[in-house]
């Protein structure tokens, strides 16, 4: 049975929220995932990934906090992952109920095999523009198994501020182009953007950004802003000790930008698969995605700041400019 954890409720304009966070779904590098049952409202945020074991963990949750399936009435979606989509077209059909995401990662489950054809496209290409060799690039596209998912499911989009389940959705991109979170009555339902022990990936785990990690720092920035009105609830693990993990998030970064600089400086000109060689050694599998990603956000925020410069061509090439100076905040 999944881990329930029964928040005590908080008084908003709706009166009493009262949120129960279960635990579904094992392996991940960022821990179990985290789906949340708001009870009285009907709303659950993040249903955790496919398979039937998540499923019973899931149901177990729901039936323990006093609820039945069909007392849903909204699924809330932070983002396209398999780890928190995979149980949303289970949950909707079997609680007749309506799917919510951002309209950026709405068609990578609503048109879930379309989509996932010309994700796998856009990923080949990112990795063969970072310099990743071919062969590995092949193993990569092969290696990538589809989910369990119908090839077209219904998901109603939203965008920034619009009102959702009773709630409010915050457009947070970084980890992904239409990440987002969910302010309801003090509570915010913050999927990826923000982990416990985990530092979401940005570059490799949405290839749709052009600036991920610029997007993902100002993602944190405005989440920021609501520590004082609102209790944090994280996609995977149970709490967030604030602003401490904030802090933490932003040195990660502003450390990794600053090796990716001292990279560049030493080889005078580098692709972004240079640098996640030096930087992560060798990488296989999804790592090459993601390890490459990484670099290829750090290379692209550094070209935005003028500490580096990108040369024209298929291939991305960097060159040193000047050496990299750390915001400060």
């Amino acid at each position: 049975m999944g881990v329930v954890r029964v928040r005590d409720g908080r008084v908003g304009r709706r009166g009493v929220t009262r949120v129960v966070g279960i635990t579904v779904g094992t392996g991940s590098p960022e821990g179990a995932n985290s789906a949340y049952l708001l009870p009285e409202r009907g709303v659950v945020v993040d249903p955790g990934p496919p398979g039937d074991e998540a499923w019973s963990a899931l149901g177990e949750g729901i039936r323990a906090a006093g609820c039945e399936l069909d007392a849903v009435d909204h699924v809330v979606v932070t983002h396209w992952h398999a780890d928190h989509t995979g149980l949303a077209p289970r949950l909707a059909r079997a609680a007749d109920a309506t799917i919510h995401m951002h309209a950026r990662d709405a068609p990578l489950l609503a048109s879930y095999e379309q989509a996932r054809a010309e994700r796998l496209e856009r990923d080949a290409a990112a990795l063969r523009r970072w310099g990743v060799p071919e062969a590995t690039v092949e193993a990569v596209i092969e290696g990538d198994t589809p989910s369990p998912f119908p090839a077209e499911t219904a998901v109603e989009s939203h965008v920034d501020g619009d009102e959702v389940a009773g709630g409010r959705l915050l457009h947070t991109p970084g980890h992904t182009a239409g990440h987002a979170a969910l302010a309801f009555d003090g509570h915010l339902f913050v999927g990826d953007c923000l982990l416990p022990t985990y530092t979401p990936n940005v570059g490799g785990s949405d290839t749709r950004l052009a600036n991920p990690l610029g997007a993902y720092l100002a993602s944190v920035t405005r989440l920021e802003r609501r520590i004082e009105e609102c209790e944090f609830h994280p996609g995977h693990g149970e709490t967030l000790a604030l602003p401490d993990r904030i802090d933490r998030i932003r040195a990660h970064h502003e450390e990794r930008t600053r090796r990716v600089s001292e990279r560049v400086a030493t080889r005078e000109r580098a692709t972004p698969w240079d640098v996640a060689s030096d930087l992560f050694g060798e990488l296989r599998g999804l790592h090459v995605k993601f390890g490459a990603g990484e670099a290829a956000a750090h290379l692209a925020y550094l070209r935005e700041e003028g500490y580096v410069a990108e040369a024209d061509g298929e291939v991305a090439v960097y060159e040193h400019r000047r050496p990299y100076e750390a915001s400060g905040e």
